[in-house]
């Protein structure tokens, strides 16, 4: 009996406390590792993906028509390597996809794993590093493992500035980073491209990528994913409109002109919610109003109708925004007016004027530039006219104007020196 009574103190004393300890390791290190437990924790968590599944194709994707000419060529080596291989090319080691946030950098990287119908392993620099050294090197080698078993084959890493940021022992290291981008250069050097893999990689931050990395012989191709031009962006909202009810009145040419800069994750945004709205206003279709409505809230938000302005502040953005507009309507190298409102914004407008170009420009003259600029003084010029003062209503117009001016001098030849004097034409301008 007392020989028993001690194998059990024992066994609540040191073997339970032991074996829960084991329980709770194992369980955090699955939560790093991917799922695998403590033999796990190298293993690559990468998502792979076969064309059924993904369902993404180069018609899902507009707007970057050079972009994916340069990728439909990759595409074609993977499905023909003998055609190339026959006069001594050979598949690029690694393509770049460059470009600013929502142009649809994955979605390309995706659209090249359906066109060429072959496994797609995904997944973020960021899911390599962790806080132990050794373990995001460790993934590199299991992912390129799996690649070579899979080949022909895509790998993708997105944000690859996570573990591809330049190494600069001047402002200390990161172990585990560092050794992580010597084992993905290591492979890239490693592998043959004849196989069929293919390691493609996005990022919007190049120039904080490592040199090494950048080379040829491992991302050969850089791929430019830029925002879209005016076809571009028709061709995205034709695209994203595809599955929405619309009525006669829609002009995507209109929507397009409307929204010069947007990318393509801000269009789809814009036609969610039109069709948002037109469900909102008991309409079974979307409008142009819809359409433009949804422009507005993503640009400078949701109007906030429970801000009630005094009758004296009413009336003064009223007439700064009809200052605006006006000084705007009578420059010719200003663009057109198409809406003026003293609705409050949720983006801390409390008025604004809506200009529409009339075309698609790449280009602007001086004289649109000083149009511009008298422009965005339009409204202090008119509160200064009409109630003898000013309000703190224009600063936003005054950072931007002298923005432009700064540039002005920054990047131009002119005779004036400072930004100051820019504006000060402005304003000669306006009381002319």
């Amino acid at each position: 009996m007392l020989f028993r009574s001690s194998i059990i103190m024992l066994l609540l004393e040191w073997v339970l406390p032991i074996a829960a300890m084991f329980v709770i390791f194992n369980m955090m290190m699955k939560r790093m590792g991917g799922g695998g437990g403590i033999m796990g924790v190298g293993k690559s968590n990468a998502k792979g993906y076969v064309q059924k599944e993904t369902g993404v194709t180069f018609k899902d994707v507009a707007g970057e028509d050079e972009a994916k000419e340069s990728l439909t060529e990759i595409v074609d080596f993977l499905h023909n390597p003998g055609k190339y291989t026959k006069i001594g090319a050979k598949l690029p080691k690694g393509a770049l996809l460059v470009g600013p946030p929502g142009t649809g950098k994955t979605l390309l990287a995706k659209a090249v794993a359906g066109e060429a119908k072959v496994p797609f392993f995904s997944l973020s620099g960021s899911d390599f590093v962790e806080m132990y050294v050794g373990v995001g090197a460790s993934r590199v080698r299991d992912l390129f493992k799996q690649a070579q078993q899979s080949a022909p084959c895509i790998i993708f890493i997105d944000e690859v500035d996570a573990i591809g940021k330049s190494r600069d022992s001047r402002l200390g290291g990161n172990d585990e980073r560092e050794q992580t981008l010597n084992q993905l250069l290591s492979e890239m050097d490693g592998f043959d491209s004849s196989k069929g893999l293919l390691v493609m990689a996005a990022t919007n931050r190049p120039e904080i990528l490592d040199p090494a990395l950048l080379r040829p012989g491992r991302f050969d191709r850089r791929i430019i994913v830029d925002k879209p031009d005016l076809k571009g962006r028709v061709q995205i909202l034709k695209v994203h409109s595809k599955d929405v009810k619309l009525d006669e009145t829609v002009d995507f040419e209109e929507i397009a002109l409307a929204t010069s800069g947007a990318v393509g994750a801000d269009l789809a945004n814009m036609m969610n919610e039109a069709a948002i709205t037109a469900v909102k206003n008991g309409r079974k279709a979307v409008s142009q109003k819809d359409l433009f409505e949804a422009v507005e809230l993503v640009l400078v938000g949701k109007e906030k109708k429970d801000r009630i302005l005094s009758q004296e502040e009413r009336r003064i953005v009223s007439y700064h925004e009809v200052g605006h507009a006006l000084v705007s309507a009578l420059q010719k190298d200003s663009e057109p007016v198409q809406k003026i409102t003293i609705v409050p914004r949720t983006m801390g407008a409390l008025g604004y004027v809506m200009q529409v170009p009339e075309e698609e420009k790449y280009l602007n003259t001086e004289k649109e530039i000083r149009a511009m600029l008298v422009g965005f003084l339009g409204g202090r010029a008119a509160e200064e006219i009409v109630f003898d003062t000013v309000t703190t209503g224009a600063s936003n117009d005054i950072e931007k104007a002298t923005r432009i001016a700064r540039a002005m001098v920054d990047r131009k030849s002119t005779r004036l020196n400072s930004s100051h004097r820019c504006i000060s034409y402005a304003v000669f301008c306006l009381k002319k």
